[in-house]
């Protein structure tokens, strides 16, 4: 049995650490941090001419027809470079339609969404931290309009196409260029991915037939994503940390001499490699072993997003000094470390299902 990835993964993977690497270098990273967009539309374009933004979308509508795995090969790369922009929540977007959607709505968005043509995202989240489709309880009005706020939706200034959770785990589609949605940038600590607190006022409302359905399944793809993203994330964190303990002097010797941040960094080595596997196997799970598929992405989720900021914070004080200034690299790590722990909720709530769902 083979517990690796594919040649082909592993091809994807390099190829987007190639394609990151030349067109958005950290220096890249650094001046959109410093800015007010949601995405580089450089960037973008170049994701979807790269087939990037379809991975997971029917080739019949333009995709590439992929599994999950290899759309959170994708997210692990995206973490390790802290690539900005709202892939997750366009991601998502074209899974709910492809996974809720009927043969209309399917025509009329998916190609768009895999070409890039078209920006999507999900407006899940309601007030109080409620992320769970069971904690939904926006309602549409009579006529089937909805009026009402969503916050923390991930690059919501851009976003051409919403997919709303709703009561009862429904899901509906929202054309946002409609001018009855207006998207307002929030407080945000990740400036890579900027989020946004949507109004609807007499929205139009496209109902997802299977969304009830599949609400749960697309709650999971998130979580799974979010853990890959996390896996990247502390793999540079290790890395970052490693080079600057052989590059750095201190009393005439480099401090990765000293036998203190030895044991350090190799504590950060240990706490980030289990946290790979076990986003594969969720991913995996999601698409193959349904029974499991739910538990095992509440644990990637739980655990690999706690774990990868206890690597940054550690990566920050293997650093020393420097390591707490805006001009080292390492902030943009730890930032995305809380935004990868807290986004569709914390390791507690999500730690509290994976035991529901073991029966516990």
């Amino acid at each position: 049995m083979n517990f690796d990835l594919s040649e082909e993964q592993r091809l994807l993977e390099s190829t987007l650490d190639g394609f990151l690497e030349a067109e958005f270098p950290v220096a890249s990273v650094r001046e959109f941090y410093d800015g007010d967009a949601d995405l580089d539309p450089g960037l973008w374009k170049g994701l979807a001419e790269m087939g990037v933004l379809g991975l997971h979308l029917p080739e019949t509508y333009g995709g590439a027809g992929l599994a999950l795995l290899d759309l959170q090969c994708a997210a692990e790369r995206f973490g390790y470079h802290a690539t900005p922009g709202p892939f997750l929540g366009h991601a998502l977007a074209g899974l709910a339609i492809a996974l809720a959607g009927n043969e209309a709505q399917r025509e009329r968005w998916l190609p768009r969404l895999a070409s890039g043509e078209v920006i999507g995202s999900v407006a899940i989240a309601e007030a109080d931290n409620r992320w769970q489709p069971e904690e939904w309880n926006q309602t549409l009005n009579d006529d089937g309009t909805l009026t009402g706020s969503k916050p923390h939706v991930l690059g919501g200034r851009s976003a051409d196409l919403l997919i709303v959770g709703l009561a009862s785990g429904e899901l509906g589609i929202v054309d946002a260029t409609q001018g009855q949605v207006t998207a307002m940038a929030a407080q945000d600590l990740d400036h890579t991915r900027r989020v946004a607190t949507v109004e609807f006022t007499g929205a139009e409302v496209d109902r997802l037939p299977q969304g009830a359905a599949q609400s749960e399944r697309l709650r999971d793809a998130a979580l799974i994503l979010l853990a890959a993203d996390a896996v990247g994330g502390a793999q540079r964190c290790v890395e970052l940390s490693t080079k600057y303990a052989k590059e750095r002097e201190q009393f005439g010797r480099v401090i990765g001499s000293f036998q203190g941040l030895k044991h350090q960094l190799a504590n950060l080595a240990l706490d980030a490699e289990p946290c790979r596997p076990l986003t594969w196997y969720a991913a995996y799970a999601w698409d193959n072993v349904p029974n499991e598929a739910a538990r095992a992405a509440a644990h990637a989720k739980s655990h690999v997003t706690d774990r990868f900021l206890q690597i940054a914070r550690d990566t920050v004080e293997a650093h020393g000094g420097i390591g707490y200034t805006w001009e080292s690299e390492v902030h943009y790590w730890l930032k995305r470390a809380v935004f990868d722990r807290t986004y569709f909720g914390g390791p507690r709530a999500h730690r509290r299902r994976a035991a529901d769902l073991a029966g516990w």
